[in-house]
Parts: structure tokens; sequence; C-alpha cells
């Protein structure tokens, strides 16, 4: 993949564009500042949308594991138990 960039990079280092941004008009930005920005920007957007995801699947996982352990709490309790070095107040 790097030796892909880096020939991209080589191969059209001379290329000028023009970007329209809307507002802005930009002249001889190099091909190669462009696609590096867009590969950064994609980058950041897939990160942003990452963590969303992220978020509401542990959400997700935290409320099935609190739910888990409440059933197993009340599965679990055993009233014939007594306790083996008893408190003065027992």
């Amino acid at each position: 993949m790097i030796a892909f960039s880096l020939g991209f990079a080589w191969l059209n280092s001379s290329q000028r564009v023009t970007l329209r941004l809307g507002v802005v008009t930009l002249y001889g930005v190099p091909l190669t500042a462009v696609a590096f920005a867009s590969v950064i920007a994609g980058m950041v957007v897939m990160l942003v949308a990452g963590i969303r995801s992220d978020l509401e699947v542990r959400k997700v996982l935290r409320a099935r594991l609190a739910e888990e352990d409440r059933e197993e709490r009340e599965r679990m309790i055993d009233t014939s138990q007594q306790d083996l070095f008893p408190t003065e107040h027992d």
C-alpha cells in the first residue's frame, strides 16, 4: 500500500487541479494533496461513525450484562447457608 501511494505521488507530482468547494475556488492544488486530504477525511469520518456505533453496542452489552447478573443473583440465593464465623451480634 505504501509503495502504491509513493508511486501515485511520484507519477502525479506535476498534476494540478482546481477545487470548487462551494464558496471558495482553489486553483493549482496538487493532485497528491487532494488525494491525501481525501484519505484523511475518510478516516476521520469512519472514526466518528465507528465511535458512535461502538458506544451503542457497549450500551446494549452493559444492559445485557446487568440483566444477566440480576437473573444469576436471583437463581443462586441459598437460604440454607450458615456463617462459619458468626459475628457477636448473632
